[in-house]
């Protein structure tokens, strides 16, 4: 299962939850976002996979800061298409001669949006489905997971929007062939892009004894 941690951005926060033993990290480029980067970190890390989060960037500029913070994966939270999404695993392909993740966000709220998601098959490496609000994430509220019975697709997907502590029990009860993990953001936070790393940790301890 799939850990990441989205919304960082101070150095020794890095660190702390680096150490706490998730497996992506995620760095969101949207201005509009109280976690926005605007200068890269002196500490990026080590051993979780870095993600770099984009609401409709140009291709160009998502290969420069791919380039720029060596990212393993790209998060798109815009309304990027899937020609988008193929153009932009051959751009970064080219340039930076390694092979990286593309993650497409989705907000749902109805079973209609799972017709948007269909379009994307076979483009993207993960699915992540997130409560549909526009802010583009980070609202630190859940969605009705029980849509997800009308998703038949084939590539897997992470859950976010809203995941705290409070989620362990329906976590737990949650079930679905395409599930690879969770997102976690605004709910670990003591303030924005600062996680609270004691109360992360208890929540990653339930969590994993859970899997």
């Amino acid at each position: 299962m799939i850990v990441k941690v989205c919304g960082m951005r101070d150095v020794e926060n890095i660190r702390q939850i680096e150490s706490l033993g998730i497996d992506w990290m995620g760095f969101i480029f949207y201005e509009k976002s109280k976690r926005h980067v605007a200068t890269k970190p002196q500490y990026l890390p080590s051993k979780a996979k870095r993600i770099g989060v984009f609401v409709d960037y140009s291709i160009d500029e998502v290969v420069k800061k791919a380039d720029e913070f060596q990212f393993d994966g790209i998060q798109l939270h815009g309304s990027e298409t899937p020609d988008y999404c193929r153009e932009l695993r051959e751009a970064l392909k080219a340039s930076l001669k390694r092979d990286l993740l593309i993650n497409k966000a989705f907000g749902i709220s109805t079973q209609e949006d799972f017709h948007t998601v269909e379009k994307y098959e076979g483009y993207c490496d993960y699915y992540v489905f997130d409560t549909k609000t526009p802010t583009k994430g980070g609202a630190g509220v859940s969605f009705d997971w029980s849509l997800l019975t009308n998703y038949k697709g084939k590539t897997s997907f992470l859950l976010s929007g809203g995941i705290g502590e409070e989620s362990i029990e329906a976590l737990e009860a949650f079930e679905h062939p395409q599930w690879a993990g969770i997102d976690l953001n605004s709910k670990f936070e003591k303030a924005p892009a600062l996680k609270d790393e004691a109360r992360l940790n208890s929540f990653l301890k339930k969590f994993k004894h859970h899997e």
